[in-house]
C-alpha cells in the first residue's frame, strides 16, 4: 500500500507499508537539473497522466548519495533513470558509485521493487536526512504520519480478561494533593493505581491549598464528583463519605517520600493500610510500576483519562471561552514566567532590566528550592545543551516560524499571568489571545490558579493544534487526553536541538531548517508528544 502527497516541483511523500509489516514514511525530490536535461528525452506521443507529470524524480541522501526514478506513473510503477546512478558497485554495497551518460538504457521496474529497493536507506538513514533547500516549507501538520496514539483497548473497553474488584476491600485510602491542578491531577492518577493495586477504596481526594497558587478550590469545586465516580465504576471503588465507625477519625499518614530507589506501595503501604484500615499519603515521585498487574493499569488509565470532567459551572464558562477565539486556532502553552527562569537555573542575560529584577526577586523567594543559584561556565552550557533551559518568547516564535506555521495564526496562550518577554512573541504572531483579553474583568478577576489552570486545559484540548514549550504536568495530560479525543496535531518544542544548533553557531535560515528536520521527524514518528502507558502505538 502506498499513499502519497505531491508538491509541484518540490518533492512527493510515500507511505508505504512493506513485508516485514514495516512502515516507512519515502520522500522523493524532483531535482530541476535533471529535469531541464532530459525533458527532450520525454516522447511528445506519451499519454498525459491524470495527476503527476512525467519528471525525473530523485531520493536524495544527505552524506552524496542519489537513487533517481523518471516517469513517475504512481500507484503503479516507478522507473529507474540510469544517468543518475548505475548499480555497478561492490556486490557488498547496497548503493549506486558510477554515473552514466544520459544516453545509457533506461529500463522500468515495479513500484514494489523500487519501494524495496531504497528501503533499505530508510532504515540506515533517519528522516531528518531528507531536507528541502527550500526556504518555503509547508506547515508541520502536512506533514503525513506514520504512526498515531491510541488508548489501548484494554482499558478503553474494559476487557474481561481483567481480574474483577474483590468483593471486600483491604481498607480505606486518602491521596494527598499538592502544587498546582496539573500537578494534583498526576498525583489523584496515581492514587487510583495505587487504590487499585491495593485492593483498596478510594475516598475523593484532598486537594491541598497552597500560598503560592493562590489558591482555595478543592477536588469537587473542580472535577464533577458523581462523573467520577460512575466512570470509575468496575475499575475501583471510590466513595464520597467514609463509614460512621471511621467518619471522626483522621487517616494515618504514611510518608512515601523518603525511600531510596523506586517506591514499592504492596511492601511499604499495604502493611499500614491493613493494620490502620485509613490511610493518607502523597504518591511517591518514583514508584515500581512493574509490581502494577494489568488491572491497577487500567484502573490507572480509565480514572485518569475517562473519568475526570470539569463541574457543569466551570465546563460552561471554559466553553464560553472556547467559542470566543476565532478558529481554527492554535493552543500554545508558554512558559516563561519568573519562578520559571529561577527554578531552571539558566541565565539570560538579554532580557530587559524588569524581566531580570522579577527573575531575581523569584529567586529569593520561598517558593523557589533552595540551591537554585543559576549555573555559570561549563556547567551552565551542559545544563543548556541537555534542554533545561525555558524558550524565551522571541525564541519560540522563531521555531513556529521555522515549523511553517503562520504569522496570521489565531493563537491562544496557555499562559500564567507573569509570562516575560512577550513582546517578543506578539511582534510576530499578532493575533494572540489570552484569558484576560476574552472574560470579563469580573470573571477573570473571580478566578484563581486552578480555576484558570483548568479553562487552559479545557481550550487546549478542544484547540485544533497544541504547541508546548516545555515539558510539564499539563503537557503531559493535555498531549495523552489530546491523543484519547484522536486530536493529533501536538507538538512538543525540542528545547535540546534548539541549544544545540544555536551553540554551533547557526542561525536565520539555516537553523530554521535544522529546526524543521528534528521537529517533522518527532511528529511524523510520534515521538512529539509524550503519552503514557495507557495509549498504544498505531500504524498508519
Amino acid at each position: 500500500m502506498v499513499a502519497t502527497r505531491y508538491i509541484p516541483a518540490s518533492h512527493v511523500d510515500l507511505v508505504a507499508s512493506f513485508p516485514d509489516s514495516k512502515i516507512r514514511l519515502l520522500r522523493i525530490w524532483i531535482r530541476p537539473t535533471l529535469l531541464s536535461d532530459t525533458r527532450s528525452h520525454i516522447s511528445d506521443s506519451s499519454p498525459p497522466l491524470p495527476r503527476f507529470p512525467s519528471l525525473p524524480i530523485a531520493l536524495k541522501i544527505e552524506r552524496g548519495l542519489t537513487i533517481c526514478f523518471s516517469d513517475l506513473h504512481l500507484p503503479t510503477t516507478l522507473t529507474l533513470l540510469s544517468p543518475c546512478a548505475s548499480f555497478q558497485s561492490e556486490p557488498s554495497s547496497p548503493f549506486p558509485s558510477h554515473p552514466l551518460s544520459m544516453h545509457q538504457h533506461i529500463r522500468p521496474i515495479p513500484l514494489f521493487l523500487s519501494l524495496l529497493l531504497f528501503s533499505g536507506v530508510v532504515l540506515f538513514f533517519p528522516y531528518s536526512f531528507f531536507r528541502s533547500g527550500s526556504k518555503v516549507r509547508s506547515i508541520i501538520w502536512d506533514t503525513p504520519r506514520v504512526f498515531e496514539w491510541r488508548p489501548c483497548a484494554w482499558w478503553k473497553e474494559n476487557d474481561a480478561s481483567l481480574e474483577a474488584l474483590p468483593e471486600k476491600s483491604n481498607g480505606y485510602i486518602r491521596v494527598d494533593c499538592y502544587g498546582g491542578l496539573n500537578q494534583m491531577r498526576r498525583d489523584l492518577c496515581d492514587g487510583i493505581g495505587i487504590a487499585r493495586l491495593l485492593n483498596a477504596t478510594m475516598v475523593l481526594p484532598n486537594f491541598h491549598v497552597a500560598a503560592y497558587w493562590n489558591e482555595s478550590s478543592d477536588f469537587g469545586d473542580i472535577f464533577d464528583i458523581d462523573y467520577f465516580i460512575e466512570r470509575t465504576k468496575g475499575f475501583v471503588r471510590v466513595i464520597k463519605e467514609l463509614p460512621d465507625e471511621l467518619k471522626s477519625k483522621e487517616p494515618v499518614k504514611v510518608d512515601c517520600s523518603k525511600r531510596k530507589g523506586q517506591f514499592d506501595y504492596v511492601e511499604f503501604v499495604l502493611p499500614s493500610l491493613l493494620k490502620h484500615q485509613y490511610i493518607s499519603f502523597a504518591p511517591a515521585v518514583s514508584q515500581r510500576r512493574d509490581r502494577y498487574p494489568l488491572h491497577a493499569k487500567a484502573a490507572l488509565c480509565q480514572g485518569c483519562y475517562n473519568a475526570l470532567r470539569l463541574t457543569k459551572t466551570l465546563e460552561t464558562k471554559a466553553r464560553e471561552l472556547l467559542d470566543a477565539i476565532p478558529k481554527p486556532f492554535l493552543s500554545l502553552h508558554l512558559r516563561f514566567e519568573p519562578d520559571m527562569v529561577a527554578f531552571s537555573r539558566c541565565t539570560y542575560p538579554s532580557l530587559s532590566p524588569s524581566s531580570l529584577k522579577a527573575i531575581e526577586i523569584a529567586r529569593n523567594s520561598d517558593f523557589v528550592i533552595s540551591n537554585k543559584k543559576p549555573l555559570t561556565g561549563t556547567a551552565a552550557r551542559q545544563w543548556r545543551s541537555r534542554g533545561k533551559c525555558p524558550l524565551t518568547p522571541q525564541e519560540t516564535a522563531f521555531i513556529l516560524q521555522s515549523l511553517g506555521i503562520p504569522s496570521n495564526t489565531f493563537i491562544y496562550l496557555a499562559a500564567g499571568d507573569e509570562l516575560m518577554e512577550i513582546e517578543g512573541f506578539t511582534s510576530i504572531y499578532k493575533n494572540v489571545y489570552t484569558k484576560s483579553s476574552l472574560l470579563s474583568h469580573v470573571d477573570f478577576d473571580s478566578m484563581h490558579g486552578n480555576t484558570k489552570a483548568a479553562l487552559d486545559y479545557y481550550v487546549s484540548i478542544n484547540s485544533d493544534a497544541y504547541v508546548a514549550t516545555y515539558f510539564g504536568n499539563m503537557d503531559k495530560i493535555v498531549g495523552a487526553m489530546r491523543a484519547a479525543k484522536g486530536l493529533y496535531k501536538t507538538l512538543l518544542l525540542n528545547r535540546r536541538a534548539f541549544a544545540n544548533y544555536s551553540a554551533k553557531g547557526l542561525e536565520g535560515e539555516d537553523l530554521a531548517r535544522d529546526l524543521w528536520d528534528v521537529h517533522r521527524e518527532d511528529f511524523v514518528t510520534g515521538r512529539g508528544s509524550a503519552v503514557p502507558d495507557c495509549f498504544c502505538e498505531s500504524r498508519m
